[in-house]
């Protein structure tokens, strides 16, 4: 079963459930990972970046991915997006993943936290009280940094991390020794360059990758085809296409 390990969907212009599922069922794909999108316009992530457009100011819509992951029947996993600086978040954790949700979505550009704040701690034990894992990109900055992300995974040795698009850049390396050196610590493919894919393979192992696609930044049948091009084992490839983010979220 190929499983895609990160999406986005939301009531926006683009990135709705519909067409989501539409492309899941196009490329052959049976199960996504969705977590709520629509805090970004993903058409000008170059703005967000540079600091020239500012994220929405509006909670995540967890509420519509917990409806489509319902709609879907599961052809869709949810994973909860929260801010580490709402009031009572640890609540809300607990509270969505009793609800059903199957992982905790951190977004340090939108929500501008650090991942050694207290709030970030407390969300990270109560995934590991649930067996469910936590996901983030990182930002270059001291607090959002794969160097603070890394830190969090080793405070945190019985909850898994999963770091988006192989951490930052084209090629980061404290990512990948991270994944050599963690039993906790993951890399989803999504927008990672082939080069640094196909070194994570080679170093960490197929174990420790998880295929992606950033929908609806990227196209799934694009970041799809990158893994095809690693010529793995049949088994190396089972795993990262679906077996390790199945084991994670407990599916």
């Amino acid at each position: 079963m190929i499983i895609d390990g990160h999406a986005h969907i939301s009531k926006s212009e683009v990135g709705s459930v519909d067409e989501y599922l539409e492309v899941l069922q196009e490329v052959g794909i049976e199960v996504g990972v969705a977590v709520p999108g629509g805090t970004l316009d993903v058409r000008r992530m170059t703005d967000y970046i540079i600091g020239r457009a500012q994220p929405s100011t509006e909670p995540p819509d967890n509420a519509y991915v917990k409806k489509a992951t319902e709609r879907a029947k599961g052809s869709l996993i949810g994973f909860c997006c929260l801010n580490p600086h709402a009031s009572g978040v640890g609540q809300s954790l607990v509270e969505a993943f009793d609800a059903g949700f199957r992982g905790l979505k951190l977004s340090p550009m939108s929500h501008q936290f650090s991942f050694a704040s207290k709030a970030v701690a407390e969300l990270s034990r109560i995934c590991g009280d649930y067996g469910l894992p936590v996901y983030s990109h990182v930002l270059y900055n001291p607090g959002a940094s794969t160097e603070r992300y890394v830190s969090l995974a080793r405070q945190f040795p019985k909850t898994n991390f999963i770091l988006g698009h192989m951490g930052f850049g084209p090629a980061d390396q404290d990512a990948l020794q991270a994944a050599v050196e963690l039993d906790n610590f993951f890399l989803e493919t999504s927008t990672g360059s082939y080069l640094h894919i196909q070194q994570a393979v080679e170093k960490a192992g197929a174990s420790k990758l998880i295929f992606g696609s950033e929908f609806p930044l990227s196209h799934p049948r694009v970041e799809l085809a990158k893994i095809l091009l690693l010529e793995l084992s049949e088994g190396g490839l089972e795993r990262i296409l679906g077996e390790n983010i199945q084991e994670l979220v407990g599916l």
